[in-house]
């Protein structure tokens, strides 16, 4: 019954606004009691499905209090009361305009982002998941730690573009943690491995759980100068996990998946699952060279890809009930999808245009501010555990859009660079998913690993360590984010290399002499070179790092895995 009331009210309320659109785009504010109720009713009915879609209470209640802030912001003393507005007034910011329900952030979620969730549940639907884990074993598999680069290099591939770290873990975590557990892996390692692997995917291009697009029209630039701008930081991530698991296996002596159990490379590079994915390239090339607008973009990869698709489902003989049901199924998954996002960010487009109408940004970034000074690094490490806190529980785009609209500010004040801030930002909130209390990607990982949650987490935070560190890099190399131009992209991408590496090598305690303990610490010397933004430092940090790593080996401590079979 609830199902039926809540579509009911929106239908109503969206027909009312379409009907009355002119009068209330071109007179001044009239919002009667009616109009109240049928605002009352939409919020109401949004905030339930954004309830349903983040499985709680959390989002919601973020949405009602930043309500209940604009109408009794006049009872508030000091720097963070305002004079409060009544709900006539309140009704015409969320409903009667383009601030509150039907405001940016609601378009972008039913241009961009729904055109883009589409292709990627198409791209799934039409073999290319089959292919991502192929290729993720045949590239990791027979090496030490087999099973768990599998499923770090899988759940990048699949991250990428399905959007959600908790989709994520549920679709690669249900295959590569119980075959990492029957190689003999420790549970809550397997399901950290998972965990971080997912997460990072919300991070890559060219989806980037959907915040990309969000970034887009909040940064005000082309969305592909945010996608070219994330590849070394995604680079970076799954460098510095795929090198800690590396040299955790290899002291834990995980074995190697055996090359027997591993599928062909002909299996793997099968032309009818690789066909489709190179018409949908081929379909975004098109779009892009002829300047198309990014919806446009990906409907051109669709159309290319599904129609590729259907024709080798037919060549293959598996006739048009075959093909129907593909395209049915991609359809489905990428609605859900779109409708899941897309409430998500509605509720937080109403979050958003009540805070910025009370002034709640401004006030919390003279907070910051005042509290830090001047003192930059301050002020992101700040910034930090604010977003780590506040997107606990949120899917990424979520969390992003709630993080940035309240305290980017604070750090665009210093003087950096607005796409540097939202990038920093974005990292942290992402990351929220797997820092406790509040982590659900570990929460579902820990559920398939037959694990606890809390060691699960403490596996997470220990892969993702080095990672917790790179946006910090973001403020100190503006190549990081291809900016710059090539010498600062390339003093960047060296440093950034130097520097995950050497603390991967730390974070798995691996001694440089032997089997004194001790010697680990030595790897931070070269870590530590990450500090001084300078070609002299940098080559320093990599010399150190060669140094170490030529006595580290000659000492002993890369001892050959031996291989397992599954």
């Amino acid at each position: 019954m609830i199902d039926v009331v809540i579509g009911v009210v929106l239908v109503s309320a969206s027909a009312y606004v379409i009907y009355n659109f002119e009068k209330i785009m071109t007179t001044l504010p009239w919002a009667k009691w009616y109009d109240v109720l049928l605002a009352t009713g939409a919020v109401l009915s949004v905030l339930e499905l954004a309830r349903r879609a983040t499985g709680s209470i959390f989002f919601p209640s973020i949405v009602m209090l930043s309500i209940a802030y604009a109408l009794f912001g006049n009872l508030i003393p000091g720097e963070f009361g305002h004079r409060g507005f009544d709900i006539y007034y309140l009704t015409e910011v969320v409903f009667l305009s383009d601030r509150g329900l039907w405001g940016l952030l609601v378009s972008v979620a039913s241009t961009t982002l729904a055109a883009f969730v589409l292709f990627g549940a198409m791209l799934l639907h039409t073999g290319a998941g089959q292919t991502f884990f192929d290729l993720s074993a045949r590239a990791g598999g027979n090496s030490p730690g087999g099973a768990a680069k599998i499923a770090t290099i899988a759940s990048g591939l699949f991250g990428s573009i399905n959007g959600s770290t908790v989709a994520n873990v549920a679709t690669t975590g249900n295959f590569t943690i119980p075959l990492m557990a029957r190689l003999g892996y420790p549970r809550s390692f397997a399901g950290g491995v998972e965990a971080v692997a997912s997460t990072g995917g919300q991070l890559a291009p060219p989806i980037m759980g959907t915040a990309a697009f969000v970034m887009a029209e909040l940064v005000d630039i082309n969305y592909w100068q945010i996608a070219v701008a994330a590849i070394l930081p995604a680079f970076l991530f799954y460098l510095a996990v795929f090198a800690t698991v590396h040299h955790v296996a290899k002291r834990k002596h995980l074995g190697r998946v055996d090359t027997s159990d591993l599928p062909d490379w002909r299996q793997a590079l099968d032309w009818r699952r690789l066909a489709p994915i190179v018409a949908a390239v081929l379909g975004l090339g098109l779009g892009i060279l002829q300047g198309r607008s990014i919806a446009l973009t990906a409907c051109y990869g669709m159309i290319g890809m599904m129609g590729t698709a259907v024709a080798v489902v037919l060549l293959s003989g598996d006739g048009l009930r075959a093909a129907g049901s593909m395209v049915w199924r991609a359809l489905i998954d990428g609605g859900r999808g779109v409708v899941t996002v897309g409430v998500l960010l509605v509720a937080a487009q109403v979050f958003v245009g009540v805070l910025n109408l009370t002034g709640f940004g401004v006030a919390a970034t003279s907070a910051i501010l005042q509290s830090a000074g001047q003192e930059t690094f301050l002020v992101a490490a700040i910034m930090a555990i604010v977003c780590l806190i506040a997107g606990m529980g949120l899917p990424t785009s979520a969390a992003y859009v709630l993080v940035a609209a309240v305290f980017a500010p604070a750090l665009i004040q210093q003087g950096l660079d607005p796409l540097t801030v939202h990038f920093f930002v974005l990292y942290y909130a992402t990351l929220s998913v797997i820092t406790p209390p509040v982590c659900v990607g570990v929460f579902v990982a820990a559920t398939i690993a037959g694990s606890r949650w809390i060691d699960v987490a403490g596996q997470s935070l220990r892969l993702a360590a080095t990672v917790y560190v790179l946006p910090m890099l973001f403020l100190i190399y503006p190549g990081m984010l291809a900016q710059g131009g090539a010498g600062a992209i390339a003093l960047a991408a060296a440093t950034g290399i130097v520097f995950c590496l050497s603390a991967a090598n730390f974070l798995a305690l691996r001694p440089v002499f032997g089997g004194l303990a001790p010697s680990t610490a030595l790897w931070l010397l070269p870590a530590a070179s990450a500090l001084f933004p300078n070609w002299g430092a940098t080559a320093t940090g990599v010399a150190l790092f060669l140094g170490l790593e030529l006595i580290a080996r000659r000492a002993g401590r890369d001892l050959p895995s031996p291989p397992v079979r599954a």
